[in-house]
């Protein structure tokens, strides 16, 4: 609810103009003060949203003129005249059918919402919410037991604990089991970080949602035409011919099946998204013309793809050209692991015109048939949650946002939090700029009513209350000023040669090494640098891992932490990213020495690095004469994949640094396992793990120059 002056506020009318909308609409109010219930805010909503500057009345008298205007400029028979008002009136009565049809379905919709729309939060009296670094005691607390009660229990399950001692996650998950009661960790039940909020659908409650396909390939292969071609053909019976593309994505019907079409704007902004947690696409086609090749953007395209970890499809285009060699582009994109199907391997191929409309029923028809493998599924019974495609500003409306629903039903009136903005749904557009009441999910739609233009990846989501909107955007909001304000001019390696330009004359760097030899050995090689006068400085080296105040003493001193033969743990890998401390990890002395020097010159090559994909911890060992040891794994961070390479940390020590080879989940062989989940996990040429050991799994990137 709000009051008739905080509603003016927010639509930017007067207060006079809503009490005269009220009166007009029979809603009880008398002043400024009074409230405004969320059934009268949407007729409100509606009423004003379909004002025009002229009355119905003038419509009406301008229609008529405009009647008798055109039967005077045309001279017909009398008849012509006759049906041609006749058409207009009916043309008129449509439209009024339309608009009263719609507002009865709003009106059922808000009637029905509460008892449909839910977003269940994790926390309730049978939960138990873990927090970092918590003690038996808080725990005991929280469970409303004594605390010797639970340091028994320790006891009993061969742990010696105090009730000052901090207690992990699994450990305390057992404990509180014994209570009949659930522990999720806390960050996944606050409802303002909710790109981490824990959504919990009953099974009953999830229905088949449409695929969300990207298109994407080098220049001029087609991908423009395709998307074109595509939704011409297949639009709705009585659409087709007068179609207008209101927004970048799209949903055709084919099968009777729905399919949704994203058009990013190129390979960067798709995994710029990515990199944001904007995990939109469920399928990418990579396009590549007949009469050309694999080209440049073709490779930068199957990476990205590739990157996103969802299944690819090929369409060969313009294979009705006098030149085209499809078989020449299977050799060469085999080359890239995208082995056809016809030939053994796992990717399906699709030979098209899109010019000329051929073969896209089968391009559609296997797009529906990874679908149905892939069983995607969503719950409309709940607030929506989803994902920015794309934003602009209109001086008319204020914010208009392309979304993409990706959970939930996000109806008309909806209060909403998107990214760091917040408002209400005050109109909701489909793809072909119609005017709709709901959105379920995998649909794209064009909305207004946020208070600020959020950017493309940012997620959103709908609440039930305008206040809770408000509060969680403002929040939000806060936090990330915070997070702003947190970050100083502390120095990258990259930074160092526009520093140095500056002036600075002393570079400082911490250095944590697995053993005294080598921290001296690193220590001793960086300070006999000198670039033309600049030094290095060393603030502080010494033995074992990364902790919370070396990223303190490298933030107050502007220093680079390096990080020889260790690896950081993700809690420290955070804290350093939140007060903008770099972290540079080597296992090569003069790799370290090397790319300081580079830096210091403002030399930096491309160099190809590591990115950490995920962590598992390793909670059992398994032997097995023919196999070796297998690792009875969890998964805590990231994602696990079959092909990655792995190190062991033991007391954060790399001990050994190989290959994963072979990855299981219960007795089936996977490429993949994220987080949350176990599995059984074997080393390549390497047997002796212990339990609590972790595996860190990881990929070689190319980095790109400074």
């Amino acid at each position: 609810m709000m009051s008739v002056f905080e509603y003016a506020e927010d639509i930017k009318k007067t207060v006079d103009e809503v009490l005269k909308k009220c009166d007009v609409l029979n809603i009880l109010v008398n002043g400024e003060n009074d409230l405004l219930d969320e059934d009268s805010i949407v007729i409100l909503d509606n009423a004003f949203a379909n004002d025009t500057p002229q009355d119905s009345n003038i419509i009406e008298e301008q229609n008529e003129f405009s009647i008798e205007n055109e039967i005077i400029d045309e001279p017909k028979t009398k008849y012509d005249n006759v049906e041609k008002i006749q058409k207009i009136k009916k043309k008129s009565e449509i439209n009024k059918k339309t608009k009263k049809d719609l507002a009865v379905k709003k009106k059922e919709m808000y009637k029905n919402k509460s008892k449909l729309m839910t977003n269940n939060p994790v926390s309730n009296e049978n939960v138990i919410l873990y927090q970092e670094n918590m003690t038996v005691s808080d725990l005991a607390n929280l469970l409303n037991v004594p605390s010797a009660e639970l340091v028994k229990k320790l006891f009993l399950l061969g742990t010696m604990a105090t009730v000052n001692n901090n207690i992990n996650f699994e450990t305390a998950e057992v404990l509180v089991n014994d209570y009949k009661k659930e522990l999720k960790r806390a960050e996944t039940a606050d409802v303002t970080n909710f790109e981490e909020y824990e959504i919990i659908d009953n099974e009953e409650d999830l229905v088949k949602r449409a695929p969300v396909v990207t298109i994407m390939g080098h220049v001029d292969h087609g991908k423009t035409t395709l998307l074109d071609t595509i939704r011409k053909t297949n639009v709705a019976l009585g659409e087709a011919g007068g179609i207008t593309q209101a927004i970048s994505a799209y949903q055709v019907e084919f099968k009777n099946e729905k399919i949704t079409f994203i058009d990013t704007p190129g390979h960067a902004a798709f995994t710029e998204m990515r990199a944001r947690g904007a995990n939109i696409t469920d399928i990418v086609i990579i396009i590549v013309a007949a009469d050309d090749g694999v080209m440049p953007q073709t490779k930068e395209a199957i990476d990205h793809a590739k990157a996103a970890n969802v299944p690819i499809m090929v369409a060969i285009n313009k294979i009705d050209k006098p030149d085209a060699n499809p078989e020449k582009i299977m050799t060469e994109l085999s080359e890239y692991g995208l082995v056809p199907d016809t030939w053994g391997g796992d990717t399906l191929y699709n030979q098209i015109s899109a010019k000329n409309n051929i073969g896209i029923d089968a391009l559609l028809e296997n797009i529906l048939l990874i679908a149905d493998m892939q069983n995607y599924k969503a719950n409309p019974k709940r607030y929506a949650i989803g994902t920015v495609i794309e934003s602009r500003l209109d001086k008319q409306v204020g914010s208009v946002v392309t979304i993409l629903v990706q959970n939930g039903t996000l109806r008309l009136g909806d209060p909403i939090v998107v990214g760091t903005a917040y408002g209400k749904v005050r109109t909701l557009k489909n793809d072909k700029g119609e005017e709709i009441i709901e959105a379920i999910p995998s649909t794209p739609v064009e909305i207004t009513g946020l208070n600020e233009t959020p950017m493309a990846g940012d997620k959103f989501m709908s609440f039930e209350s305008e206040k809770q909107a408000r509060n969680v955007g403002e929040t939000r909001k806060n936090q990330a000023r915070l997070m702003q304000n947190k970050k100083t001019n502390t120095v990258t390696l990259e930074d160092l040669f526009s520093k140095i330009k500056d002036g600075a004359k002393e570079i400082n760097v911490l250095i944590k090494a697995d053993v005294n030899g080598s921290s001296e050995a690193v220590k001793n090689a960086l300070e006999k640098l000198d670039v033309e006068g600049v030094k290095v400085n060393v603030i502080r080296s010494s033995v074992g891992a990364i902790t919370e105040s070396d990223v303190v003493l490298a933030q107050a001193s502007q220093a680079i932490i390096i990080g020889f033969n260790i690896r950081p743990n993700n809690k420290i890998k955070e804290y350093a990213k939140d007060n903008n401390v770099e972290i540079r990890l080597y296992n090569i002395i003069y790799k370290v020495v090397e790319e300081m020097e580079a830096a210091m010159k403002g030399m930096l090559d491309p160099v190809l690095e590591e990115k950490v994909i995920g962590t598992a911890e390793i909670r059992k060992i398994f032997k097995f004469s023919k196999v070796g040891s297998i690792a009875g794994s969890y998964v805590t961070e990231g994602i696990i994949k079959n092909s990655a390479k792995a190190r062991i940390i033991r007391d954060s020590i790399v001990i050994y640094d190989g290959n994963i080879n072979s990855l299981q989940r219960e007795k089936d062989s996977v490429k993949e396992v994220k987080k949350g989940l176990e599995c059984g996990i074997t080393i390549e040429n390497y047997n002796d793990l212990k339990e609590g050991d972790i595996i860190e799994a990881y990929e070689i990137i190319e980095v790109k120059k400074y």
